[in-house]
């Protein structure tokens, strides 16, 4: 896929801060959208996953986490370059996934409480994004069948809603295939499926690389599979040391466990600089 250009990754950002969200449409390959649905009635039926057990999750809610280690088919995902790129230039490039799950809304599952997503973090509002969810439609998503319901504009706001609070909302509607990123900080809710279909979606969540993470992907991931991962997807999922001092082992990076090389830490680097600034002869006058 040909890089994103400067002049949309810059409007997408001016939406983003102004509406703490976009929906980046039609993103997604038909012919991907059908095989990741495939992938998840295949790991719902192999491992026999069934609605979740509390109000929140859903009650005619299938939620199927650590995807990355169920299937192949979702490997690709956290990977999706225009959302990678958006959500680099939004958080940093040392960012962690942090969760990939799935959201099957059943016929009559009820809304969601109102919430959002770091709302058990004690940390003042308004603030730069810590976390961004990329909800990826895999139906179309519609009023009817349980659209991401929003408040535009609320991670602006100086408090969380209180939850489960009746505050008028706006349903992110979108075709399948399509991509709603959202700052954890947006006021927001499922919607209820009124139909009789299911609603298919994946949410891939996304945090600042000093965070800690929703998923421990660590240690939920075997490490065979983790393994065999694209470097970068290591990477998002932990095995990384961030700005070249967080979450290494024994001064080491922690990728180095995957047969990678690792990158030096910060303490290392510094060295370096100091050996190549030594060894550069003076400039002439």
């Amino acid at each position: 896929m040909e890089p994103v250009p400067a002049a949309q990754l810059a409007t997408w950002q001016q939406d983003f801060a102004r509406d703490g969200y976009v929906v980046l449409r039609d993103l997604i390959a038909p012919e991907q959208v059908d095989e990741l649905k495939a992938a998840l009635l295949d790991v719902e039926e192999r491992h026999g996953f069934g609605y979740a057990k509390t109000t929140f999750e859903g009650l005619r809610t299938v939620r199927i986490n650590n995807l990355l280690a169920l299937d192949e088919r979702f490997w690709g995902v956290p990977l999706q370059p225009a959302v990678l790129a958006l959500v680099e230039a939004l958080l940093d490039k040392e960012l962690l996934l942090s969760s990939l799950c799935s959201l099957t809304l059943g016929p009559g599952q009820e809304a969601q409480p109102l919430h959002e997503d770091t709302q058990q973090l004690p940390l003042a509002r308004p603030r730069p994004p810590l976390a961004l969810n990329a909800m990826w439609a895999l139906s179309d998503f519609t009023e009817a069948n349980g659209a991401t319901l929003i408040v535009p504009g609320s991670h602006k706001l100086d408090h969380s809603p209180p939850y489960g609070a009746e505050v008028k909302t706006v349903a992110a509607t979108m075709s399948a295939g399509s991509v709603m990123l959202f700052d954890s900080a947006l006021w927001h809710k499922g919607g209820a499926n009124t139909t009789e279909a299911r609603r298919y979606a994946l949410s891939c969540y996304y945090c600042m690389g000093w965070m800690r993470q929703q998923e421990n992907l660590q240690l939920g991931i075997p490490r065979e599979t983790a393994a065999r991962f694209p470097r970068r997807l290591q990477e998002l999922c932990g095995f990384s040391i961030y700005k070249g001092q967080y979450g290494h082992i024994d001064n080491r990076d922690p990728i180095e466990l995957l047969g990678q090389a690792g990158k030096p830490t910060v303490w290392e680097a510094t060295d370096l600089k100091l050996k190549r600034k030594a060894a550069t002869p003076p400039s002439q006058p």
